[in-house]
């Protein structure tokens, strides 16, 4: 994953602003990379270009030697199911819908049948620590528990690169080290490239290297 001289600008004339500015950054396979920096500096917008959520506005983003800001929407959004795991500091489940529903939907876009979604399902629940807890509305689970659901649903499709923008926003601390203890084994065990934005930097240690952002560019550990 690669971005060359990479601008990101939202509005136009006096109201512009620019969430990223001519950045620079590689990130190699089987990598461990936090994002970290101040609100509005540009980390989460950064995830969102290496995730196909958002394109440049300038420059060029390489993934898998495609240039994909060339790519139109339904060519991204393939990227996206068949590439790419997604973490999100709200976990993102559907409230009325049990844990091993919400972790079989990636794999129901994909047209994979019931049996083996459920098959599988059950497998990433269990590779987080979730086995019995499959029929677990997300209210009946504690937070820790519903991040775990969400990093099943993102592994559930073998993904070669985990995007997760704050993963540990809402939980308390010996939960944020589980959940990074899950993600370090899927990194180490799996090879699953990590690219994670934090503003914690007891989380970001659990990190090969440390990309910082300031003001939409990047003042440290850009390759």
């Amino acid at each position: 994953m690669t971005l060359d001289d990479v601008d990101r600008v939202y509005g136009t004339g006096d109201a512009a602003v620019h969430a990223l500015a001519n950045i620079d950054v590689s990130i190699d396979q089987r990598e461990f990379v936090a994002f970290m920096g101040p609100s509005g500096s540009g980390k989460s917008t950064c995830l969102n270009v290496l995730g196909c959520l958002d394109t440049p506005t300038a420059g060029t983003y390489r993934f898998l030697d495609r240039v994909v800001n060339t790519l139109d929407g339904e060519q991204r959004a393939l990227l996206r199911r068949h590439w790419l795991g997604f973490v999100f500091q709200s976990y993102n489940l559907l409230p009325r819908t049990t844990a091993l529903e919400n972790v079989e939907m990636p794999l129901a876009y994909r047209g994979v049948s019931i049996a083996e979604r459920r098959e599988r399902a059950r497998q990433a629940l269990a590779d987080v620590g979730l086995s019995g807890w499959e029929m677990h509305l997300p209210s009946e689970l504690s937070g820790g528990q519903q991040q775990r659901v969400a990093l099943s649903r993102a592994i559930v499709t073998e993904p070669a690169v985990i995007l997760a923008d704050e993963p540990t926003g809402n939980l308390d601390s010996a939960r944020s080290h589980e959940i990074l203890q899950l993600l370090s084994r899927l990194n180490r065990d799996r090879g699953i490239t990590i690219v994670m934005v934090t503003h914690e930097p007891e989380m970001a240690s659990y990190a090969s290297r440390i990309v910082r952002f300031r003001d939409g560019q990047i003042e440290e550990g850009s390759a």
